[in-house]
């Protein structure tokens, strides 16, 4: 991974970010794509340094892994919005600034003079207007809210949101008698970070011809309803729900289960089996690579798979012997995890282009070879020590990626002066 002093792709773009759980991501992404993210936080500190789990001691707010996590690569200023002098020091900021990020209470920034409506840019028609000579007319202002800057704002946390827009709906098991399940890592708040962030980019091509920034309001609520898969739409388009299934799609209809415990004991999702002529060739040529074909009792109806294009697994039930065929790709990968290891089988198959996922505890993944030959699992230095972090899951050939460790409270209060 190149070193701190290789350009980046955001070198030349700064963001003022008012710190919250809601839009941490957001300037996460930017910062360590090297945009200069100067992360505000009021006097007492950023919420996120007081949540768990902590590297060593719970008494010290530099130590949470939270706020190490979304805060790389960013420089921390602290400021009190709620004194003149704040407020000052926030307008010079903005006045410097590309982007602003904020997930604010609706009413708590235009309250105190510093909302898009105040520091903003203003249409072309207006913008000679007297009074408006502290707006910075090239900013993009890119407020987070619950549901919207022109609806209601209620309390919302990571779970409400995924519960309101939809996504936990399509998440749980096949028994339904089990509640649905919360998806882990903050997915309701990453959602609308990724929104912010794809839309913020686009608003930054617009701003190269026009000179101008705006305002991109993202709703929490819209972006997890977005992104909730199948569900939504097959409400809209048939008015049927879906159904939530262990470790695969919700679907209206059940399909069958694709989790299997291998001959060392780990498991293994199996994704989904052949559905193409060459997929039940590939299939079947490894059983005999493997020397099994003669165990196998699938071998026959992998071979009429050979003769397929493709078969639809939307509609099996109209077509009987594609359903038996389509069925026969899945036991002969059921019944190679009888006879290998979750890795092995889990190699094997990818390798013949059959997407399957190994069940890994994070610790393994880290260290799993494909992730490593990626360079996924980073080290960045804390004073003299390596802290390994996960990495960015993408590469720029020209100008990479990189990150350094979050900021200390304040560490960078000289901004406010310079």
């Amino acid at each position: 991974m190149a070193g701190e002093g290789a350009p980046r792709p955001l070198d030349e773009l700064r963001v003022i970010e008012l710190t919250s759980e809601r839009c941490a991501l957001a300037g996460k992404l930017l910062a360590d794509m090297g945009a200069d993210v100067i992360v505000v936080e009021p006097p007492s500190g950023s919420p996120m340094r007081d949540y768990e789990p902590f590297a060593a001691d719970e008494s010290d707010p530099e130590g949470a892994l939270w706020w190490w996590h979304y805060n790389t690569s960013k420089r921390s200023v602290v400021i009190d919005l709620d004194t003149d002098e704040g407020a000052h020091d926030f307008q010079r900021l903005v006045g410097t600034a590309d982007v602003v990020f904020e997930a604010e209470p609706l009413g708590r920034l235009g309250a105190l003079g510093l909302d898009w409506n105040q520091l903003g840019g203003l249409a072309a028609e207006t913008s000679d207007t007297a009074g408006d000579a502290g707006r910075n007319e090239r900013l993009v202002w890119v407020s987070i809210t619950h549901n919207g800057r022109e609806r209601p704002d209620p309390p919302a946390t990571d779970l409400t949101v995924l519960a309101e827009g939809g996504p936990v709906w399509s998440c749980g098991y096949d028994d339904h008698s089990i509640a649905p399940v919360r998806g882990g890592g903050n997915q309701g708040l990453q959602m609308a970070c990724h929104y912010a962030v794809a839309t913020l980019m686009a608003a930054l091509m617009w701003r190269e011809d026009s000179g101008r920034g705006q305002l991109i309001d993202v709703s929490m609520l819209g972006a997890a309803n977005a992104t909730c898969e199948f569900a939504t739409y097959f409400w809209l388009n048939q008015q049927v729900d879906v159904q939530r299934q262990t470790g695969r799609h919700a679907l209206p209809q059940l399909s069958e289960p694709t989790q299997v415990r291998c001959a060392d004991g780990r498991w293994l999702n199996t994704g989904v089996p052949p559905r193409r002529g060459p997929e039940f060739a590939a299939l079947a040529g490894w059983v005999a690579e493997l020397g099994l074909t003669d165990e196998c009792p699938y071998t026959e109806l992998l071979a009429l798979g050979e003769d397929y294009e493709q078969i639809d697994v939307l509609h099996l039930a109209a077509d009987p012997l594609g359903a038996e065929v389509f069925g026969a790709g899945r036991d002969t990968i059921n019944f190679l995890a009888e006879r290998l290891g979750a890795h092995e089988l889990f190699v094997g198959l990818q390798s013949l282009g059959l997407a399957c996922g190994i069940v890994y505890s994070p610790e393994e993944m880290l260290a799993d070879e494909h992730v490593v030959a990626r360079g996924f699992p980073v080290e960045i230095d804390h004073d003299g020590t390596a802290v390994t972090y996960p990495g960015a899951p993408y590469q720029f050939s020209a100008t990479p990626w990189h990150a350094t460790r979050a900021p200390r409270l304040g560490e960078h209060q000289g901004l406010l002066t310079d």
